[in-house]
């Protein structure tokens, strides 16, 4: 009898705690800042700022997602990329990914690629979803590239839709940049190498969600295609020259929670290299 009165008192004192921290760490939304230097980046374009969203999953922080806005805003981007997994497969809400673009084009420029989530809808229902994404100002990049200009000088934008993100057509779609500056938004971080032979000079990626988990020195427990211990799910990655920001996500999808890996906004700040 007195120890069912230890294990009620002790239910009592640690699922309510187990609660709130999980509830904590899904929500506290944090913001990890990255420098890219590059000879490549023009003069005008040295301090030029990106935010970069990935795995929203339909999430929302707040009404209409009014504390994730305030943090962009807080940033005062340049342009914001999404990497794919604005919306979720297994508990869709279109509306929320839609007012989500709406709203963020109101802060800076937006540029979206899909991610696996997207891929899995019907070809027909995700070309209407494309539609509307553009009708909201957003600049829908699945297999584009666009010239991005400030001032008189330029930087090229592309971004691959997730079920392309390998191939020639990477390579054909980059093949006219030249010496300028290629931003690449692709979903899976895991083929940053590849991205640097197709002509990337700086790519953002999402999916790994931050390995989930993270426990101290061992890092990122699991991710998707990675597995245990992932090598690439959160932070700044090189090849070469060549860079690969992995954004560890703002949602959740088929694993519901988060341990030690908030939610992140990942801010990448271009500077340009004389040396």
């Amino acid at each position: 009898m007195r120890r069912s009165k230890i294990m009620l008192a002790l239910s009592a004192v640690l699922v309510p705690a187990a609660t709130a921290y999980f509830l904590y760490e899904n929500n506290h939304l944090t913001v990890s800042n990255y420098v890219y230097k590059s000879k490549k980046v023009p003069e005008s374009f040295d301090g030029f700022k990106i935010v970069h969203i990935s795995d929203l999953h339909n999430k929302s922080f707040g009404k209409d997602n009014i504390r994730l806005f305030e943090l962009i805003e807080a940033q005062n981007p340049d342009i914001i990329v999404i990497s794919g997994d604005l919306l979720d497969s297994r508990h869709t809400n279109k509306k929320v990914a839609l007012d989500f673009l709406r709203d963020a084009t109101e802060i800076a420029p937006v540029f979206y690629t899909t991610g696996n989530h997207e891929d899995r809808f019907p070809e027909d229902e995700m070309a209407e979803f494309l539609r509307d994404a553009e009708a909201t100002g957003a600049n829908v990049l699945t297999e584009h590239l666009v010239t991005f200009y400030h001032g008189d000088e330029k930087i090229y934008l592309c971004g691959i839709a997730d079920n392309l993100r390998c191939g020639e057509n990477l390579k054909y779609l980059m093949k006219d940049t030249g010496d300028s500056l290629t931003l690449l938004i692709s979903h899976r971080p895991q083929f940053g190498r590849l991205y640097q032979k197709c002509g990337a000079d700086l790519t953002f990626s999402g999916h790994a969600h931050g390995g989930q988990m993270r426990l101290g020195r061992l890092g990122s427990v699991i991710a998707p295609d990675q597995g245990f211990f992932p090598k690439y799910s959160e932070g700044i990655h090189y090849f070469g020259d060549s860079a690969t920001v992995i954004s560890r996500g703002l949602g959740n999808s088929l694993i519901p929670t988060r341990i030690n890996n908030p939610p992140e906004l990942a801010v990448c700040t271009l500077k340009r290299f004389t040396r």
